[in-house]
């Protein structure tokens, strides 16, 4: 269960250059909404914003992170892919900030189904990924992650953090009253996490090398856009697991009977 005073979001690191922000709970997420994550690294008083959400979830995500920056400060957004939950709100982001669009090169052509004409701002992202630097020097990695479960799919690594931004990998879909900001046993957690995992990502030949290059980085957290935040034990665990995960095209005969 969230906490009340996790509502308006928690501070995951926080040094004195550099925060990572987990921007709180969508309180229509228990009336069939698709419960999201959003977050917030401030580095050197400046602002990148990671999966800002959808039209419906604007104006609480603007009210929560102006807590923590000003808006004119959001120098990037970063969208994992191009699920409407993920980017319906570009246009009003765009509008109230002077933010670089980061996204994958393949979904540029399609941002402007989203009421998005001047594409000036749009970086896109290339197959192997690319870094955006922070005021300190420090790094924000995109990871490759596609296919899992968009064609044009990263991850995001705030190497300063040491959290990894996960997007759709590693989501948990958490009964009403059931959620919870942090998943310390993965075990407890798993019959949430794994009917997703195995329709919605294309094979475990891809989630085992994701998993492969995430192992390197030896994240201190992994924050998905959908649950919740994986760390101690619980980050390791996953990993294990889904590299070893049997899904998708593996298990098509069983859709295509």
């Amino acid at each position: 269960m969230i906490a009340a005073d996790e509502v308006n979001g928690k501070i995951l690191y926080q040094d004195t250059d550099h925060m990572f922000i987990w921007l709180g709970a969508d309180p229509e997420s228990a009336s069939g909404v698709v419960q999201t994550n959003q977050y917030l690294i401030i580095d050197k008083g400046r602002g990148v914003l990671l999966d800002p959400g959808g039209i419906h979830l604007f104006a609480r995500v603007v009210a929560v992170a102006s807590r923590y920056i000003a808006l004119d400060k959001i120098d990037a957004i970063f969208f994992s892919h191009q699920d409407p939950n993920v980017s319906s709100g570009i246009a009003l982001w765009l509008g109230v900030t002077s933010a670089k669009i980061y996204v994958s090169s393949l979904w540029l052509r399609f941002l402007p189904h989203f009421g998005i004409v001047d594409q000036s701002r749009m970086v896109g992202i290339e197959e192997f990924g690319n870094t955006f630097k922070f005021g300190s020097g420090a790094l924000l990695r995109f990871l490759p992650a596609h296919f899992l479960h968009s064609t044009g799919n990263y991850s995001a690594f705030d190497e300063r953090s040491g959290i990894l931004f996960s997007g759709d990998i590693g989501a948990a879909v958490f009964p009403a009253g059931k959620e919870q900001l942090f998943i310390d046993d993965f075990t407890a957690a798993l019959p949430f996490i794994e009917p997703f995992h195995k329709r919605y990502m294309a094979s475990n030949k891809v989630t085992s090398l994701w998993v492969r290059q995430v192992r390197e980085l030896k994240p201190r957290l992994i924050a998905a856009q959908h649950g919740g935040v994986y760390r101690g034990d619980a980050v390791s665990a996953f990993l294990d697991w889904l590299g070893k995960l049997t899904c998708g095209i593996d298990t098509i005969e069983s859709i295509y009977k």
